[in-house]
This record gives structure tokens, C-alpha cells and sequence, in this order.
């Protein structure tokens, strides 16, 4: 199985439609809320998110993969499963 990561913010509907993508999928996620974690976490989010030109959330990492925004059909081609939810 594929290591699936994300940087999301509590408050964001785009992340919470990514979080229940890959729960309805059955694919076990890591989560970091931006908003609810500490000074520290917050910098290494943010340099990770500029050192990958990123510019929002959700951020998901796939393996060595990364997608920025909420994108089912990405998801579900780089997990190998059919269809989008």
C-alpha cells in the first residue's frame, strides 16, 4: 500500500471531501491540521509546502507524489483504484 500524507485545514470543505475520499476508499491517511498545530509544526508545514511549490490545501502526498487542492481522479489513478468518489 501506498504511504498517503496531508496537510489540510480544519475549517476547509475541500479538505474535508479529501479526508473522506480516502476513508471511503479504505486507504489509511496521515493528517497534520495546519490550523490546530503548534508554532513549530506550522514553519515545517509551511517550508515543506514552499520547498514543493505549493500554495494551499489540502496538501497529499502519495508515496513521492504530491497534489495540491481537492482532485479525486488523481487520487484514486496514483492508488491504482477505479473511479472517482
Amino acid at each position: 500500500m501506498k504511504k498517503v500524507s496531508m496537510y489540510t485545514l480544519s475549517t476547509c470543505p475541500w479538505c474535508r471531501k479529501t479526508k473522506k475520499f480516502f476513508t471511503e476508499h479504505n486507504i489509511p491517511f496521515d493528517f497534520i491540521d495546519y490550523d490546530l498545530a503548534d508554532e513549530a509544526t506550522q514553519k515545517r508545514i509551511m517550508q515543506e509546502l514552499d520547498a514543493n511549490g505549493a500554495n494551499g490545501f489540502p496538501f497529499v502526498r502519495i508515496d513521492e507524489e504530491v497534489i495540491v487542492g481537492y482532485n479525486p481522479g488523481r487520487y484514486a489513478k496514483l492508488m491504482g483504484i477505479g473511479g472517482a468518489a
